[in-house]
């Protein structure tokens, strides 16, 4: 191996000293011959140095390559263990060799910057291992173009270098003398033409400013040099920004401001980096630029003159390796060079047979690595059939249609074997996920938005799948966005059917059961028509959307649009629609079968079941309307509209009729539900039976109003002149005012119907408090016994005022009432109703009590454990507990309507329910084992506030009661506990002011 070295060494001494020789006398001959006299001896010196520094060039460039031979050679016994060489100089023809072998890491370059640019950008090579010295490193490759003569070695971990004329996208290999040949991890775009990037040259890159470097003679330079100006003027360009660059190079097509180039304009080059300088200072850098070329000019004579001593030097250096190379040329004859070249090639076949084998192992290392390579950097091709299935089984096809299209775009016109074998697995599963969309497409039920997503992405990978692949024409699809249409509508009228048919089945299956149902509870023909509402209110607009979605062309397919067959689609849905309405709602048997000779089917329900829907008619209308609103914002055609009105107003005009049907019904039973209380300001004793009547009437016509007479959007007017509607509002009118008449005579004569069960009076557990609602101001009356109510004389003192309050001013308001609502009046229903009477009034001072007290207190201990509530366990105070409001909004009930009859009765009447009350708390409380201790505060609370508000109304039994369930409380409260219970206490009666305003009153 030091053989082969020293051979390689010779041969590079023997090539400088020849091209020294042939170098200096062709520059010699060259500028003598062509130059003057007087130029000659201006220029000799300046031959003389620029032909020694060649030589001097060519010397070392051989010497080093002969050097990174050796190491190269050396690198194939190992990767670890590199050969160093050290040249130490003992003679000026003669080396002496001296090897060492030491561990070094491999170069790696980690970073890059910028990533991409022409040839000439400045780029800063991050990474490791990047030599210990400038001098350690060896060579610079930047996509396959040697740019270590650029490299400016800054640290172990940077380089910076300008990139050379490469094009297209390759890696930085780092070679140094200590780790060899490098690796890269990151990769350099060349953006590929040749041109220098000056710094006023436009790139698409950032390009540094710096100077660049001439290296065409001369060994590169590892320090920046700092001798070329910034500017050739000598003014600063700090601020200088450069403006209508576009508008420049108009001016100036063929010319640039770079000096260094051979078609620069000084206008231009003024234009672009000084067009915000004053006159002055150009003048000023104008006569600075003078001054800079009349001293370089002195300058070069003067540097001959300073540096004699060294041209001496360099000439009588070139002498001698003349003589050397004559002497040599004598000594191995004109061929010395050929013979060399001979062994250096046996030298090199025989290091090929050494290492045949490693270089085997090598290759197929290199193979191995290059197909790691290729797989890591095409990682995204292989991964993509999995890629794609397992994002189209998430659901994320949008991802599924980007990374098909991009995969397309990259290797769709590739013609390497195993990347079409990929492309055509991506393809087989690209058809699968397409079967797939189309399935998800036409199934049932989806939102729009999915269906219109899973359209465009069908759509999307059929249109990519056509190009370039044959496996296209195994599927393809005529029109998803239509069968999605088609689907949707299929689907809907599926869904009437079903609904229909299942709640239709129920009242068939309920037969004779429905007679013992729940009335509190909507039947399921009211069930039906919500459900079908909001089926219709949901799928017809998700319907029309798909449509325009479609005729507008943002889901066209490739077939013509059909609005005659989608139009013809629209109609019959809403057609179905307002069917299986009619027939839900249908009230009597003639029009039960009429509709089964119509549309072939009806409702199977009795007779019966048909008044009890009649109520819930209102209900029906609403969610029609709110159906028909649904489709008036969607702007559907008249005919469309038409259809769904022509139902309603037919339903307006059967739910007016139902209202006032139900009315009478209620007018009748006002008897039952009579609380005698007296009211009336003019008339003492009279109770407000005939204002019940009138809120009844007002509650009726305000439905009426609400619910079906006035007219919404797109509806026509019912009270119309010698209308249907009109004729139906004189007649029910009539039938109302003498139910009233009826219910006073029953009143006064009929009086041995008198008990009706007790209810419970608890709002939390689920039975309205009616008795609370009893005031003028509410617009509802509550429902009472008669025989809890009053005595038999006083029945009879009530009806005899009721007829003089009737005749003398209430039936004359029914009149004024009815002139403002807008209906017909009814003479003869008024004059009817003044011959009614009323019945008396009777004793209920202990019915009221049992009447109002039993359930009063009986609900207390049910609200109190209502939820699971448990005293024992942790709890957020601060309020009143349920029972306890519950307990005195009834009491506050209770003390209302006692008050408006008479006040004197409120001491007899609220001290017993008081009592019993007391008497439950201290019972409750005695039951409870332990309290927590926010459970004791609340308890403490609770009773106290109770204690307080009812003082009036307590007697000892009853404070010894309350005493007794205070004491109850285990463990006793502290006086943190007791303090704290103080605050709460104060804050709920500031909240509860006006219910315990009514028992602070002590004369009433």
């Amino acid at each position: 191996m030091i053989i082969l070295f020293f051979v390689f060494y010779v041969q590079s001494y023997f090539i400088s000293i020849t091209f020294l020789f042939f170098f200096s006398q062709s520059l010699q001959h060259f500028f003598f011959t062509s130059l003057s006299t007087t130029q000659q001896s201006t220029i000799t010196l300046n031959i003389s140095a620029l032909a020694i520094t060649a030589a001097i060039f060519l010397y070392v460039l051989c010497t080093f390559l002969a050097n990174n031979y050796y190491c190269l050679l050396s690198g194939h016994i190992s990767r670890q263990f590199i050969g160093l060489v050290d040249l130490k100089s003992t003679s000026k023809r003669k080396k002496s060799i001296s090897t060492r072998e030491v561990m070094a890491p491999q170069p790696v370059v980690t970073g890059l910057s910028p990533k991409e640019g022409p040839p000439g950008t400045r780029v800063i090579i991050r990474g490791e291992f990047l030599g210990t010295k400038a001098t350690d490193l060896l060579g610079l490759k930047i996509c396959g173009f040697d740019c270590l003569l650029s490299a400016e070695w800054v640290s172990p971990n940077k380089i910076i270098a300008r990139t050379g004329p490469a094009k297209g996208i390759g890696d930085i290999i780092v070679t140094t003398r200590s780790g060899g040949e490098g690796i890269s991890a990151v990769q350099f775009r060349a953006l590929g033409h040749h041109e220098t990037i000056g710094p006023l040259k436009e790139s698409a890159v950032w390009i540094d400013e710096a100077p660049s470097q001439n290296f065409a003679w001369g060994r590169r330079t590892l320090v920046q040099s700092g001798l070329t100006p910034d500017d050739p003027l000598g003014l600063s360009t700090e601020g200088n920004e450069k403006k209508n660059v576009e508008n420049l190079r108009e001016l100036f097509p063929n010319a640039s401001g770079d000096l260094s180039q051979e078609n620069f304009s000084p206008a231009l080059f003024l234009l672009e980096n000084h067009s915000s300088t004053t006159f002055a200072d150009l003048k000023a850098g104008l006569n600075y630029l003078n001054r800079k070329v009349e001293s370089q000019k002195e300058g070069q004579l003067s540097f001959l003159k300073s540096n004699a001593g060294s041209v001496i030097e360099q000439l009588d250096t070139l002498m001698s390796i003349k003589e050397k190379l004559q002497a040599d040329q004598s000594q191995y004859g004109t061929q010395a060079l050929n013979v060399l070249e001979q062994e250096i090639e046996s030298s090199i076949k025989e290091s090929e047979n050494i290492f045949t084998d490693v270089l085997l192992r090598k290759e197929k290392a290199d193979s191995t690595r290059a197909v790691l390579l290729a797989l890591s950097r095409h990682k995204f091709l292989f991964c993509l059939p999995n890629t794609v299935e397992k994002r189209a089984l998430a659901g994320e096809y949008d991802m599924v249609v980007n990374d098909y299209a991009r995969a397309k775009s990259r290797f769709g016109k590739t013609e390497i074997p195993i990347f079409r074998k990929v492309m055509e697995e991506v393809d087989q599963r690209i058809l699968q996920i397409r079967r797939q969309l189309h399935e998800n497409v036409i199934k049932m039920p989806q939102s729009v938005e999915q269906q219109r997503k899973l359209i465009k992405a069908l759509i999307s990978l059929e249109v990519q799948q056509q190009t370039g692949t044959s496996i296209n024409d195994k599927l393809r699809n005529i029109d998803p966005a239509w069968d999605a249409i088609d689907a949707r509508a299929k689907y809907m009228e599926k869904t009437f059917k079903q609904t229909f048919e299942q709640f239709a089945g129920k009242d068939a299956q309920a037969g004779e059961k429905s007679k013992n149902r729940d009335l509190t509870q909507p039947p399921n023909r009211v069930l039906f028509c919500e459900e079908l509402c909001e089926i219709a209110a949901a799928q017809l607009p998700d319907l029309w959307r798909l449509g325009q979605m479609y005729f507008t062309g943002e889901l066209r397919g490739p077939n013509d649009p059909r609005p005659g067959d989608f139009k013809r689609m629209v109609l019959n849905a809403i057609e179905k629609y307002c069917v299986y309405l009619k027939v839900a709602i249908c009230a009597t048997d003639a029009e039960a079968r009429s509709l089964r000779q119509s549309v072939g089917f009806v409702w199977p329900i009795s007779h019966s079941s048909h008044d009890i829907f009649k109520s819930w008619l209102p209900q029906c209308l609403r969610y029609t309307r709110i159906t028909y609103a649904t489709l008036i914002s969607l702007d559907l055609p008249s005919p469309a509209l038409d259809i769904v009105q022509k139902f309603i107003d037919e339903t307006r005009l059967q739910c007016f009729s139902n209202i006032f049907e139900k009315a009478t019904q209620k007018c009748s039973k006002l008897g039952e539900n009579e609380l005698w209380e007296m009211g009336v300001e003019d008339f003492p004793g009279a109770t407000l039976l005939p204002q019940r009547m009138e809120e009844l009437l007002i509650e009726t016509l305000d439905e009426a109003q609400q619910s079906c007479i006035n007219p919404e959007i797109r509806e026509g007017n019912l009270m119309e002149t010698e209308s249907d509607g009109q004729r139906e509002v004189s007649l029910r009118l009539q039938k109302f005012l003498l139910c009233f008449c009826d219910v006073i005579q029953e009143l006064a004569f009929d009086s041995h119907k008198e008990e009706i069960p007790t209810h419970n009076v608890s709002q939390l557990l689920g039975y309205p408090n009616n008795q609370q609602n009893n005031t003028l101001t509410s617009g509802r009356f509550a429902s009472f016994s008669s025989s809890t109510a009053v005595t038999w004389e006083q029945r009879m003192l009530c009806c005899l005022a009721n007829c003089a309050y009737c005749n003398k001013s209430f039936f004359h308001r029914v009149g004024k009432l009815f002139e403002r609502y807008g209906y017909p009046l009814s003479s003869l229903a008024i004059e009817t109703a003044r011959y009614s009477v009323n019945k008396l009034f009777s004793n209920i001072l202990d019915a009221y009590v049992e009447h109002k007290g039993d359930p009063l207190v009986g609900t207390i201990e049910p609200s109190m454990y209502l939820g699971a509530f448990q005293w024992d366990a942790e709890m957020n105070i601060g309020h009143l507990r349920p029972y306890a409001h519950e307990c005195c909004d009834n009491l506050v009930a209770v003390y209302s309507e006692i008050y408006t009859i008479s006040p004197a009765l409120l001491r007899p009447i609220l001290e017993p329910i008081v009592l019993t009350i007391s008497e439950e708390l201290a019972r409750l409380m005695s039951c409870v084992q332990q309290f927590s201790p926010t459970g004791a505060v609340q308890a403490n609370v609770d009773i106290r506030l109770l204690r307080d508000a009812l003082r009036l109304y307590t007697n000892d039994t009853g404070k010894n009661y309350f005493m007794e369930a205070l004491e109850a409380i285990n463990p006793p409260l502290n006086s943190e506990q007791i303090k704290k219970a103080d605050e709460i206490l104060d804050q709920v009666k500031e909240r509860m002011k006006l219910q315990l305003m009514c028992f602070a009153v002590k004369e009433p």
